[in-house]
């Protein structure tokens, strides 16, 4: 028997579980192999059944900087469903080369935003699906004004935002263009060195403000905004004025739904090295109340010796913690609150190169990642991101795109 045939002629509802089980490159494969596959497999239907089925197994997104290079990879692994899990092994993605800048990448629902990429003489704002390797770019907001903004995802109206201080960009709106809101607000500046958050369509962010009365002349504020309404609020952050010289070691936080605010550092226990990890978790919005725990994480040699950064809270409550740079091993913490305990994960994958210490990378980690169908089929996105062409930064020659690290 034809084993095409075969395939073909199984109730669609089993073709379509079958399916949903695949990871979205090979669904996307799949899809070129006949028009009734293609049918089936872009349907409404089989988009949701897989969008639910990726829910139940969340994974871990990393984009790798190596600076020197203008160069970022883009890999995910899957996230610590049990607490035996000692490896994972990664699945490398897509890849670009370009000068970006130092302020921070944000993320929101799959899709990564690039505030400023130098692109050959060219610098603009990009928006790219680290899997597909798919991206767009916007124009500028203003001539000699860098962007310090943020991608983000309205709930209602089902579209992606880009948002920078009081200028907002409507994606899928037809033409892209920047409008501005004007609200009475503090005179305030965005701490580059921190990404904000997202959470049921709000965006918060954390930004300094002139207070003369203070010791450094400012205060921290954390600026709230509501992606479907486009409205603003200031929360009050002076709590954490004692990290205004040093803001990195904050992290903004998705707290099982909440706004949670973490800090981390080394200190001694009964002469054993260890970390202490503080949560400030905002219980109510509207009072401003919050609840601050302190956890003394289990000992653990390599995260007490290591640089580290909070990747975020899983949907279950682990807080995972991720070291800073590509190295062989290279390791992510799941730490549970409830139960005291300290998961390690080895994360087998990155490749000889990344893991030389010369050549390594800055990690930037986000939890649970969920492969979104319609997302890879965004009519947005139009061009491939390996395409891009850059500069090498070594001898400003032309970079090829497909081979970075070569030049023509």
């Amino acid at each position: 028997m034809d084993r095409g045939k075969m395939i073909v002629s199984l109730p669609t509802d089993l073709i379509r579980e079958i399916f949903a089980r695949l990871p979205s490159k090979s669904v996307a494969r799949f899809r070129t192999l006949s028009k009734q596959w293609a049918s089936i497999l872009r349907s409404t239907d089989f988009t949701k059944l897989f969008l639910s089925r990726s829910s139940n197994r969340p994974r871990l997104l990393f984009a790798v900087e190596r600076y020197k290079c203008n160069e970022w990879q883009f890999f995910s692994s899957p996230q610590s469903q049990n607490r035996y899990e000692k490896s994972a092994h990664l699945e490398f993605h897509s890849k670009f080369s370009g000068d970006v800048s130092h302020y921070i990448c944000s993320y929101a629902s799959g899709l990564l935003y690039f505030p400023a990429v130098h692109i050959v003489d060219t610098e603009t704002i990009v928006i790219c699906n680290p899997i597909t390797g798919m991206y767009t770019g916007l124009p500028v907001i203003m001539k000699d004004r860098r962007s310090r903004g943020f991608l983000v995802f309205d709930p209602v109206d089902k579209r992606f935002k880009a948002f920078d201080t009081h200028f907002i960009l409507t994606l899928g709106s037809g033409e892209l263009k920047w409008r501005e809101k004007n609200i009475p607000c503090p005179l305030y500046e965005r701490c580059s060195s921190n990404q904000g958050i997202c959470i049921n369509g709000v965006l918060y962010y954390l930004a300094k403000t002139v207070l003369v009365e203070t010791v450094y002349g400012l205060t921290f504020l954390i600026v709230r905004f509501d992606v479907s309404s486009e409205e603003f609020k200031f929360i009050d952050a002076a709590r954490f004025n004692d990290r205004l010289k040093d803001p990195t070691r904050l992290s903004l936080v998705n707290y099982m739904g909440k706004l949670g605010v973490t800090d981390c550092k080394c200190v001694d226990a009964g002469g054993r090295r260890t970390v202490e990890l503080c949560l400030w978790v905002l219980e109510d919005v509207e009072k401003l109340e919050w609840v601050k725990y302190v956890y003394t994480l289990p000992e653990n040699e390599v995260l007490a010796s290591c640089e580290f950064s909070v990747a975020g809270v899983t949907a279950t409550g682990d807080i995972v913690l991720c070291m800073k740079y590509t190295c062989k091993p290279y390791y992510v913490f799941y730490f549970n609150p409830e139960k005291k305990t300290l998961q390690t994960v080895e994360i087998q994958g990155f490749g000889a190169k990344l893991e030389e210490v010369e050549n390594r990378g800055e990690v930037f980690a986000y939890v649970d990642y969920v492969e979104d169908l319609s997302l890879n089929d965004a009519k947005q996105l139009k061009s491939s991101i390996s395409h891009v062409k850059s500069l090498c930064p070594c001898c400003q020659k032309l970079v090829q795109p497909e081979n970075i690290g070569e030049v023509v």
